[in-house]
């Protein structure tokens, strides 16, 4: 057969062509220099970074960081001195209302018919008990689902205990499966009229510590008093309750809150060349829970991006963008730092380019996955080809970048999503082990490794990444 009747070989100069046309586009965005400066960039990262050092100083001179609280407060002075002894440029707080609620001290005991102390703690912004506690019936619900189709007779004056499991996965998709019953449950109980609700954390550890984290509250609903108890103790009082027997619960918390406080954003800046009006955004939240330092949630992403833009300040050739680094107030009340940011934008917004969060502990980074405009998918692919060495998955292009990007979305912002590693970040999330020692460094600078990367790419990338539009949200 002659070889132009060949249907393989006759195709294949054209496929050839077709596939050098789809690749050059991507290539051609970025100069060698620039591809040669990024390699380099992500090999001194992967040798060895400043980041332990940053969260180490982090989680020992200032620890917890409730919104609100005196540790908020010290920590954003912290992150202010730190940017700007890091050499950032046009650091600055905006300032952000935040919730101030105090947890207080809390009890959780069985009473009968076996009476035993369990492991428990309030969870965040819920209302305080009575002065006497409330000591109630237990009425036991495998999920949040099961209690929603629950009839009133069946809860009403008892305590709901909730008894999710969460499970443990690499993408922290069991966490987004369980979590419903912490921030919706009490608001369900609640109009069933329960007079309190118990649940087992919203967590992986095995050990006998109690996960904490947000409520929420809907206004069409009784707010009734809400609480964690750790997972060998829900195990416990499962057991119980297979018992036959009736099963008293008392709950016992003194949590309150206050009038809302100041709080603010803290915002550096690694200034850019020919396009130093575009932005190219690394963002992590400043809070944490009041039950630890927060190590993992989130002293490492605010390592890991401080890091990532300090890396880049180091090297020879200025990116074209500027690298902003937004250090967000509040999220884990509510994200009204994330909000201020986003309202205060106005015609900013159209000059982010690309924005990334880190917000899932010291890592590794193990894939990275995009949400930006189809033609844009190409520089992704160069993303991944240039991060080669960290063996990351390609994921899909539907990230949501992280909960403090969310109100960025309806701008229009593109985003990155480099996923951080959770196989093991739910056993000390919102606990009193989020300790700098279950930090391993290498993990964290693997993690600045891939972020480093992508801000330079993302600020030397000679187009853009398109624009989201409602329709692609």
């Amino acid at each position: 057969m002659p070889v132009w009747m060949h249907p393989v070989r006759a195709l294949a100069p054209v496929l050839a062509a077709c596939c050098a046309l789809a690749a050059a586009p991507a290539h051609a965005e970025w100069s060698e220099q620039d591809l040669t400066a990024a390699a380099a960039l992500r090999d001194r990262a992967l040798a060895g970074t400043q980041a332990m050092e940053h969260l180490t100083s982090l989680t020992t001179e200032v620890g917890p960081r409730l919104a609100g609280s005196a540790g908020d407060a010290a920590a954003v002075r912290w992150a202010l001195n730190r940017l700007g002894e890091l050499g950032f440029s046009n650091v600055r707080s905006q300032d952000v209302l935040v919730p101030h609620w105090v947890r207080g001290d809390a009890q959780v005991a069985i009473v009968a018919p076996f009476p035993q102390p369990l492991v428990g703690v309030a969870l965040g912004g819920s209302i305080g008990t009575p002065e006497g506690g409330i000591e109630a019936q237990v009425v036991e619900f495998e999920s949040l689902e099961a209690l929603t189709t629950a009839d009133e007779e069946a809860v009403n004056g008892k305590i709901v205990f909730i008894n999710h499991r969460m499970e443990r996965t690499r993408d922290g998709s069991g966490y987004s499966a369980a979590v419903g019953g912490r921030t919706q449950g009490a608001s369900v109980a609640g109009n069933l009229g329960a007079a309190a609700i118990v649940i087992r954390s919203v967590g992986t550890s095995d050990d006998r510590i109690a996960h904490t984290g947000i409520v929420s509250y809907r206004a069409d609903a009784p707010r009734i008093p809400a609480f964690a108890i750790s997972n060998p103790d829900a195990d416990l009082l499962a057991r119980q309750l297979r018992s036959g027997k009736p099963v008293r619960l008392r709950v016992w918390s003194s949590a309150r809150e206050l009038p809302p406080a100041w709080s603010a954003n803290v915002i550096g800046e690694i200034p850019g060349g020919e396009r130093a009006d575009e932005i190219v955004l690394l963002g992590a939240h400043l809070d944490s829970w009041d039950l630890g330092p927060g190590a993992h949630d989130d002293g490492a992403g605010v390592a890991i991006v401080m890091e990532a833009a300090s890396l880049i300040a180091r090297m020879e050739r200025r990116p074209a963008r500027t690298i902003r680094v937004v250090l967000f107030a509040n999220e884990e009340f509510g994200l009204s730092g994330a909000r201020e940011y986003a309202r205060a934008l106005g015609d900013e917004a159209q000059r982010h380019v690309l924005a990334m969060e880190a917000d899932m502990g010291a890592g590794p980074v193990w894939r990275i996955e995009s949400r930006v405009a189809p033609e844009a998918l190409g520089s992704i692919d160069t993303f991944h080809e240039v991060l080669g060495p960290l063996e990351l998955e390609r994921g899909g292009n539907e990230t949501f970048g992280g909960a403090d990007l969310t109100p960025l979305v309806p701008l229009g912002v593109p985003m990155l999503g480099l996923t951080l590693d959770g196989t093991h970040y739910f056993d000390v999330h919102h606990t009193v082990n989020d300790t700098l020692d279950k930090v391993n460094p290498k993990d964290l600078d693997q993690s600045v490794a891939a972020f480093a990367v992508s801000a330079w790419l993302a600020a030397t990338k000679q187009g853009d990444f398109g624009r989201l539009t409602p329709a692609s949200e």
